[in-house]
């Protein structure tokens, strides 16, 4: 079984379009005879998201954490005593393409590393920020980009790593810096890439909110 874990603090006016984006790249790998789960994690939402997540009909988890790297801990191991062999990672407020999850297992690793970008700016976010965050990412094959919104890992490799540590921040780093450790293989692409959110209200402190923030000043 192939899991999709996606952390979610109050996400409600994201989440519904991640999901939907995600079910489709479910559908792609599942035509293919492969079983895929998504499971939402609930990190102390007060606002609708469990809703919207029911509607989609995708499995959930409710927490009371505020730590995004507990929340994709949490998520992992639920779906890892449900039997799932690779665990693919996401944002509330991604959306990832359609070959996504054929992308990530096609590679074969360990573990999978893709890039992000940017589609919609905000309307007050002007064009010298959008260059300052072109020139600064480079989404190229080989690139050393770590984003919790794009990574795949092998369930064996992200145990013998030791999975997500219980960080407010940079869990997703951490765990790849374990992976490389351990000795796994990991690819870093941009064939995949997800579309995220630049809103400058993030949810986690220091994440890439804040950098794109950093950038505008």
């Amino acid at each position: 079984m192939i899991a999709v874990i996606v952390p979610a603090h109050n996400e409600a006016q994201h989440l519904g379009h991640c999901l939907t984006a995600l079910k489709r790249a479910a559908r792609n790998l599942e035509s293919l005879g492969e079983e895929v789960r998504i499971l939402v994690v609930l990190d102390h939402c007060t606002d609708a998201s469990h809703s919207i997540a029911v509607a989609h009909g995708v499995s959930t988890l409710s927490i009371n954490a505020r730590n995004v790297g507990l929340a994709r801990r949490s998520g992992a191991a639920m779906m890892l005593e449900q039997g799932a062999r690779w665990l693919a990672c996401t944002d509330a407020d991604s959306c990832v393409p359609p070959d996504w999850l054929l992308c990530q297992l096609a590679f074969r690793a360990d573990a999978v590393c893709g890039t992000v970008h940017v589609e919609r700016w905000q309307a007050h976010q002007d064009a010298m920020l959008r260059q300052r965050y072109e020139a600064h990412y480079q989404p190229v094959e080989g690139h050393r980009h770590i984003h919790g919104a794009n990574l795949g890992i092998c369930a064996r490799a992200y145990e013998r790593a030791g999975g997500f540590r219980p960080l407010p921040l940079d869990e997703d780093v951490q765990l790849v810096n374990d992976l490389q450790q351990s000795g796994a293989r990991i690819v870093w692409t941009a064939r995949n890439s997800v579309s995220t959110s630049s809103r400058s209200d993030c949810r986690v402190h220091g994440g890439f909110g804040d950098f794109l923030t950093a950038l505008g000043t």
